[in-house]
């Protein structure tokens, strides 16, 4: 049964010069261009882009290589074909992943490295707090919760957040053969890891508002549809 802890990380703030290897943060990115020079801007030191462009026709690829980011094209759309094909592409033993439009903080990924590189978990997650009522709309909240609660019935895990920023190592990521290439791709993920045992804990880290609307929970009926299809998917994974 994997272990969640929400409390604090244990580990001070991991820099990727401490790391062999160093990190890779994959950045999903569909129409960004907007939030990317924040993003990256962020980004610690050490802390290696890759932007996996999911068919931007805003000028997102371009802008990302100017800021020096590795860029990988997806041509299959969805969330989870760009995480995997940024995961792919990843070297380093370490891989956070990250939304690219400017909600998360990248700065505070060394904390979530960290407790990775230090032995406390095998998979951190960032629990989302909003820093205004705005970043989070009251039906994404309502829609997130209502799965995450499913998954811990289904689990046994405490996790209250299915957010997308998180922290692994990329031999164990590749290992849980996730095949959800979709929206789907952070709960089977999660599914599977706490399947496989993996000790699974939760931090807090600031959630802003986006750039740009969402492209699953921008709306009420999207959050609805999003839900429906992910306790869906909930109930076919082995």
């Amino acid at each position: 049964m994997p272990i969640v802890n929400t409390a604090t990380d244990p580990a001070g703030p991991a820099t990727a010069a401490e790391i062999p290897g160093g990190i890779d943060v994959v950045l999903p990115c569909l129409n960004e261009a907007s939030a990317l020079p924040w993003v990256l801007s962020r980004l610690p030191a050490g802390y290696h882009p890759i932007v996996a462009d999911n068919g931007s026709t805003d000028g997102s690829a371009r802008l990302a290589r100017a800021l020096g980011a590795e860029v990988v094209t997806v041509a299959e759309r969805g969330y989870g074909a760009a995480v995997h094909a940024g995961l792919l592409a990843a070297r380093a033993p370490v891989v956070c992943c990250c939304d690219a439009d400017a909600s998360l903080d990248p700065a505070e990924l060394p904390r979530m490295v960290a407790t990775v590189t230090a032995g406390g978990a095998d998979l951190v997650l960032g629990r989302r707090r909003p820093v205004t009522p705005r970043a989070w709309p009251a039906h994404a909240r309502v829609g997130n919760a209502v799965v995450a609660a499913a998954v811990r019935r289904r689990c046994g895990t405490g996790v209250r957040d299915l957010g997308p920023m998180r922290a692994a190592r990329r031999t164990d990521l590749l290992g849980l053969g996730i095949i959800d290439r979709r929206f789907g791709y952070p709960l089977e993920l999660l599914v599977r890891a706490a399947a496989e045992g993996w000790r699974i804990t939760e931090t807090d880290v600031r959630y802003h508002p986006r750039a740009g609307r969402s492209k699953v929970t921008g709306t009420a009926l999207g959050t609805v549809r999003a839900v429906r299809d992910m306790t869906a998917i909930l109930r076919r994974l082995p």
